[in-house]
């Protein structure tokens, strides 16, 4: 008889723990619903951009200023100002701002190289042309990000000599944005 009793105490503890684990995350507005007297929560989470943790907010997208207060210009690390002001999304604008050629700056401009090797050597045969040495003055020219993809920009001014030496290049590549 003891034995019995013990197993059936086993057995009642046993659903009553699964019964507690099972209600932990109950909502009890709803389990209240029994007699209709309470208006029926919305179970499709996923409406109107709702999910169990609440509203998405959508961030914008960000504005970020090549080099922020240096600009684009020779002899400073963009490689480095690219990894300090990361991560960059899909969508966000890079501005590229930098001084019209005249008797005291040098010229400069932007190229999209086309791949790392590229990148790594400062090699402008396959790049692509994306400022003229006079689209950086005042506000600057605006790039967005719009493929997943890695993006690589240099200055292309003397043959790539700004490039190699005056660390006038930096990679990127845009996160998707998952919230």
């Amino acid at each position: 008889m003891g034995v019995k009793s013990a197993e059936l105490l086993l057995v009642v503890v046993a659903a009553a723990f699964m019964f507690g684990i099972g209600m932990a995350n109950w909502n009890y507005t709803a389990a209240a619903n029994w007699n209709h007297t309470v208006a029926v929560p919305n179970w499709n989470h996923t409406a109107n951009d709702y999910w169990f943790w609440g509203h998405r907010h959508k961030q914008p997208s960000s504005r970020f200023v090549v080099g922020g207060s240096e600009n684009w210009r020779f002899g400073y690390n963009y490689t480095d100002w690219a990894i300090k002001n990361g991560p960059f999304y899909l969508n966000d604008t890079l501005v590229f701002k930098y001084d019209p050629p005249n008797d005291t700056t040098f010229p400069h401009s932007v190229y999209l190289l086309s791949d790392f090797w590229s990148f790594r050597s400062c090699d402008l045969r396959r790049a692509k042309k994306i400022g003229e040495v006079n689209e950086g003055a005042g506000e600057g020219f605006e790039f967005v990000l719009k493929r997943w993809q890695p993006y690589y920009f240099a200055c292309g001014e003397h043959n790539g000599l700004h490039c190699k030496a005056g660390l006038m290049k930096f990679a990127v590549w845009p996160l998707i944005r998952w919230y």
